[in-house]
């Protein structure tokens, strides 16, 4: 009879199990403003089907076929879940800490430029920076090494920000500083870091195969860091230039017209309107942070919050980004650029459908269609609007929680002043 029971009560808890997983892979978001990101534009009042973590279908109107749980989100705006441009999300949790930090690396014999850095191995998905994201709306996210004393920040990965920080792509993309800050790690002036940088490139371009551990080699790349940037050489893996002034913008779009075949985009970007023409007629994306208004130091003296707008209207693709901890902000941040000239459309594009792009995600995330992965945002109205906030965010087609550390931390010392506030004070004034 025991063992009769204990077969019941497993077979029971088995069928819960079955029936809760059936519903979380069939679900309908129902009534809400769609904004897709795709031909079908925005549907005012439209139906996601989401089956087996994808999407299935996207249609205007409020019909649920059966076998599908019914979210109603009436009233409420649907979107992507957003992707983060440029992070170190899961490589860093406080980067002053005295222990080690994933987003910082030191030169080491391996690999002597930075190139052949794989942030996958220092990937922690417990990171409470995660939590934080994603409960913003963001549900994937690039992300590297921040700070090294070498040439390159090594091969960066796209993860999503579900339990696992699952790796939707690696060795992603490549970023290297070129900016004045980098010219004082390498030689003191630009005019060493661009033939730095060149070099660099034109020895992996004349070396026809990567020297074996058992053969001689002194070149200024390692062996690993040689094999890394033949991705790039070859356009596989795009490299991302960071620099601020439009002298050094330029510099970057010379080095594009030197190397054709390598896919580059340009980083922060701070004065990139006063080139934006040059960018769009080659090509070259910016992933900025429009919030740069004023000058930080004499590379960003042309900053301003028109940046984007400008940008847009030469025809440049823009992604907003901005360092980890506030990648949780970039919807206030495009909702800014927004309100000073970028067109609504171009604001969602930033977060969504032009990081996917430039990280070459975009046949995963970035857009609602079918077979895309079901990352989906329910917002309690325009994503833009500082106002509002997403009220449930899904991740392959699981509703995450929405809690992270600091609504935790919140909700604790917002109940500690409950409980103190109730209280009856019985201090006695010392005499």
């Amino acid at each position: 009879m025991k063992r009769l029971l204990s077969l019941a009560i497993a077979t029971a808890l088995s069928s819960t199990v079955m029936s809760t997983s059936v519903l979380a892979e069939n679900i309908a978001i129902v009534g809400g403003k769609v904004i897709t990101q795709t031909k079908q534009g925005t549907l005012e009042s439209g139906t996601v089907l989401i089956k087996d973590g994808a999407i299935e279908k996207v249609s205007s109107g409020t019909n649920v076929p059966s076998g599908y749980t019914k979210v109603d989100a009436s009233g409420k705006v649907v979107t992507p879940g957003f992707v983060g441009a440029l992070t170190s999300l899961g490589l860093v949790e406080v980067a002053s800490w005295a222990g080690e930090v994933d987003s910082s690396a030191s030169s080491t014999k391996v690999s002597t430029t930075g190139a052949a850095l794989d942030v996958t191995y220092a990937i922690n998905p417990d990171s409470t920076l995660i939590d934080v994201s994603r409960i913003e709306g963001v549900t994937s996210a690039a992300t590297t090494i921040a700070n090294t004393d070498l040439m390159f920040h090594g091969q960066g990965a796209v993860i999503g920000l579900d339990d696992d920080a699952d790796i939707l792509k690696d060795k992603a993309f490549m970023v290297v500083n070129m900016d004045g800050a980098s010219a004082d790690s390498h030689g003191g002036s630009r005019a060493v870091l661009w033939v730095t940088l060149e070099a660099l490139i034109d020895e992996v371009a004349s070396t026809k195969k990567i020297p074996s551990l058992t053969s001689g080699w002194d070149g200024m790349n390692a062996r690993a860091d040689i094999k890394a940037l033949k991705g790039v050489l070859e356009g596989d893996i795009p490299l991302f230039i960071e620099a601020d002034r439009a002298a050094d913008i330029r510099q970057v779009l010379a080095f594009k017209k030197r190397h054709p075949d390598i896919s580059i985009v340009l980083l922060h970007g701070v004065e990139a309107w006063r080139v934006a023409d040059q960018l769009a007629k080659a090509n070259i994306p910016v992933i900025l942070d429009p919030q740069l208004n004023l000058p930080g130091n004499f590379e960003q003296l042309g900053a301003t919050l028109h940046n984007a707008e400008r940008l847009e209207k030469a025809g440049v693709k823009v992604a907003i980004g901005m360092e980890t901890h506030n990648i949780r902000l970039a919807a206030q941040h495009a909702g800014n650029a927004v309100a000073n000239g970028l067109s609504y459309e171009g604001g969602i594009a930033s977060l969504t459908s032009v990081p996917a792009m430039i990280l070459g995600v975009d046949n995963q995330v970035g857009s609602l269609a079918p077979g895309k992965r079901a990352d989906v945002v329910i917002w309690s109205g325009d994503p833009l609007e500082v106002t509002e906030a997403a009220e449930q965010v899904y991740i392959e087609g699981e509703a995450i929680d929405m809690s992270s550390r600091q609504t935790k931390l919140r909700d604790r010392y917002m109940a500690l002043k409950d409980v103190s506030a109730s209280k009856t004070s019985h201090y006695v004034k010392p005499q």
